[in-house]
């Protein structure tokens, strides 16, 4: 697939807030070869097709040099001094990859002094990830929303990008996320597979990568049937599966778009909100500087939530004769999704049914429990990721299975 129309498409329907960090600081020559901290700029690209390694105990750690969120790059070498090298591919948005991550952190701590260097590698090409396979998360899998992670997270090790072009990765061979490489001293393959057999949080505790750790520090092999185990949870985003995420999004694009008109009555129905769904509402109006620039996020959270208990809705103040302005406007965002119109000039009236919490300035989004309780309220302009956050840790909603 040609570079340009994999943009040209991305810039339609995936508009969140790292892809814009991502826009901003594209180096758009893909032959300059970064090597220091101050010249990393990201460059996911759409490869073609290549050989995925499968390492086999015994053989030797592959080479690489990735630079971590902080634009310092590092190598295999600078691992030279450690008996052990455990290498973690895994990412931002898969839900078995956050699962694992407090265990990770913990097991970081643990070999603390020992001897044992502890990194994780994001090999997913962000390009290739779809809004649709977000929606246990708050962020993608691009370079600036790992910096988000790590910090939110207070990763206590090297996070490494290889999104780009999965230069180093490949080598490697990660089936799913996460899954754990274990090297010894002579940096040749003593495990691979998973960190242990309970996904769900609280229910395991490392048990195979650190039996892995221990074995290999006391020069010992594992039996051959614990030294390679799979790797259960997401798929890897490698970046030629990205035909798939172009036809979802066309998909995406060309789905109907409506609009209908609601009366005060109605909308005081719709906040009740009678459904087993969190109901995200958003006010806006087509002459509303800051309703319109924000507004493809809100596409973005439908598609990124839209199959758990999840609902967006827009309401336009525009007047009901602009009904035909503000349609145009919603197909232009792809807003295939409830679409209303007050049916009244009134906007006194639309304010008292909302309550006394709104000064009847525009934009304002409301994220609504069932029976009505307002969970989360943004007068004015949203910060998308605070947004995301706000949802995702919803008791309703969740981050894991």
């Amino acid at each position: 697939m040609h570079h340009s129309i994999q943009k040209a498409v991305l810039g339609i329907v995936y508009l969140s807030t790292a892809a814009l960090f991502f826009q901003c600081g594209k180096n758009t020559n893909s032959t300059e070869t970064v090597t220091t901290a101050e010249s990393f700029v990201p460059d996911p690209q759409v490869v073609p097709e290549q050989p995925i390694a499968k390492l086999e105990i015994g053989d030797q750690a592959p080479p690489f040099n990735l630079p971590d969120v902080d634009g310092k790059f590092h190598s295999l070498e600078d691992y030279a001094d450690s008996e052990v090298l455990v290498v973690n591919f895994t990412c931002n948005h898969c839900p078995t990859a956050q699962a694992y991550e407090d265990r990770y952190i913990s097991l970081v701590k643990e070999f603390e002094g020992k001897s044992v260097a502890l990194i994780a590698i994001s090999t997913n090409s962000p390009i290739a990830v779809l809004p649709e396979e977000l929606g246990y998360t708050d962020l993608g899998d691009y370079y600036e929303e790992m910096k988000i992670r790590a910090v939110d997270k207070g990763f206590n090790f090297p996070y490494l990008y290889d999104g780009d072009t999965h230069e180093f990765s490949l080598a490697y061979g990660p089936t799913a996320t996460p899954h754990v490489f274990v090297f010894d001293k002579n940096r040749k393959l003593t495990y691979s597979g998973r960190i242990d057999a309970s996904e769900k949080p609280g229910t395991g505790n490392s048990e195979d990568l650190r039996a892995a750790i221990e074995a290999t520090l006391r020069g010992e092999a594992l039996p051959a049937e614990a030294a390679q185990t799979p790797a259960f949870g997401c798929s890897m985003k490698w970046a030629w599966k990205n035909d798939y995420t172009i036809k979802t999004n066309k998909a995406w694009a060309e789905k109907e778009v409506t609009i209908e008109k609601l009366s005060p009555e109605g909308l005081a129905d719709l906040l009740k909100n009678q459904t087993d769904e969190l109901l995200l509402v958003n006010f806006w109006a087509t002459w509303c500087g800051p309703c319109i620039i924000e507004y493809p996020e809100f596409v973005t959270i439908q598609r990124m939530y839209g199959e758990r208990d999840f609902q967006f809705v827009s309401v336009s103040m525009d007047t009901p004769d602009q009904a035909d302005k503000a349609l145009k406007f919603l197909k232009g965002k792809a807003s295939a999704l409830p679409n209303y119109i007050m049916d009244t000039e009134d906007k006194y009236e639309v304010i008292n049914v909302v309550g006394e919490d709104w000064d009847g300035s525009l934009p304002i989004t409301l994220l609504i429990e069932p029976g009505g309780k307002v969970a989360y309220r943004v007068p004015g302009t949203i910060d998308a990721l605070a947004l995301k956050k706000a949802i995702v840790d919803h008791p309703m909603i969740g981050r894991y299975y």
